[in-house]
């Protein structure tokens, strides 16, 4: 017979293992949730650090209490924790069962339940369960029952106590030495300070005009563009460029060639011969002409 809790209520545990399964259905901006468990002897608190299993530490040194870790079901997501009841030290006397959202609040987990099982039997219908309900959904962390010695057996009280300050706030409480520095450096990462460095634009996206500053001490200031030169002439020797120019040629070099003028040839030579005959031309006597006289 399954039994349905109410806060506070209790129930027997007529057997020798228990599987407490947390249950929560996931949906958008519904929070991760662990469960895990803190071992307390007869002062209410842990003996050691090594009473605490949660994710970074599954597993007790005795054996007897671990965490099965998370697994889809119909319902959504459950995550598991395991106890030997039979072979628990005489020395714990309680087991606390202990849901966490990593400090989100639990009024965005919807349908969280608590069901136990007995863990010889596969397959087995629940023993009982509790519907757990924040009482004002800012807490990080709640303790969703307790497995407790009563007599010669054991017994499960459902409670839902809830944590505003997490599950380091809550095993903090019972015992847990937690280190101040590792809890620092694991501050979420938008804490972190980012100094503001200004850093200028390369001159291609730069859309100011940015006046030339000069170069700082110790490095090469940069060439200065050369002078104008005027048009150089040619060397000594050389002929001039067929271009034209409006400046003498340079001493020694030969003036450009001009087209040879109409003037009277020079003293000695004949004078040049029309391309046409001359109608009033002759030819001289020659040969036998002069024959008889």
């Amino acid at each position: 017979m399954t039994h349905a809790m109410l806060k506070g209520s209790n129930v027997p545990l007529d057997v020798t293992a228990v599987r407490a399964v947390l249950r929560w259905t996931t949906g958008q901006g519904v929070p991760d949730v662990d469960a895990s468990a803190l071992l307390l002897g007869s002062d209410g608190r842990v003996r050691s650090d090594e009473d605490f299993v949660f994710y970074n530490q599954p597993r007790h040194p005795s054996g007897k209490v671990w965490r099965l870790g998370k697994k889809r079901v119909a319902e959504g997501l459950t995550d598991t924790i395991q106890t030997d009841l039979a072979g628990v030290e005489p020395a714990v006397g309680q087991i606390l069962l202990v849901a966490s959202a990593d400090d989100v609040t639990f009024d965005r987990v919807r349908s969280l339940r608590i069901l136990l099982y007995d863990a010889t039997v596969a397959d087995a219908e629940p023993l009982a369960y509790f519907d757990i309900t924040p009482e004002t959904g800012e807490e990080t962390a709640l303790i969703c029952g307790e497995l407790y010695r009563r007599g010669g057996g054991w017994k499960f009280r459902a409670l839902g106590e809830g944590y505003t300050n997490g599950l380091q706030g809550l095993a903090v409480d019972y015992g847990i030495s937690v280190d101040e520095t590792e809890a620092a450096a694991t501050a979420p990462a938008s804490e972190t300070q980012v100094p503001d460095v200004s850093v200028p634009l390369p001159p291609e996206q730069s859309t100011a005009a940015v006046p030339a500053q000069p170069a700082a001490y110790g490095y090469p200031l940069a060439p200065p563009a050369p002078p104008a030169q005027p048009p150089a002439q040619p060397a000594y020797g050389y002929p001039q460029p067929t271009g034209q120019h409006t400046s003498p040629p340079a001493y020694g070099y030969p003036h450009p060639q001009q087209p040879p003028a109409t003037a009277a040839p020079a003293y000695g030579y004949p004078q040049a011969t029309s391309s046409l005959p001359d109608p009033d031309f002759e030819l001289p006597p020659q040969g036998p002409q002069f024959i008889g006289r």
